[in-house]
């Protein structure tokens, strides 16, 4: 039941992940093109918003990276 519950873990933020690293900017607007603005437009609250999503992007990595080192090491 662990090792499942690891698994279940894993493939979340995984999926979370990758959905979170396709909403930041790269050479366009990112999230914000995303909801329509452009970056110029929504001035004050793009910042705010970027600085959150790379918390919880952050933060989602790191459940990933405990997640997989867990398993690797209960599946040997």
């Amino acid at each position: 039941m662990f090792t499942w519950s690891f698994i279940v873990i894993e493939a979340a933020s995984a999926i979370a992940l990758i959905f979170l690293v396709l909403l930041h900017s790269g050479r366009g607007g990112g999230i914000s093109d995303l909801m329509g603005g452009s970056v110029n437009s929504m001035a004050a609250g793009s910042t705010v918003v970027e600085r959150n999503l790379d918390r919880i992007t952050i933060a989602v990595a790191l459940v990933f990276t405990f997640a997989t080192l867990t398993l690797d090491l209960r599946l040997q």
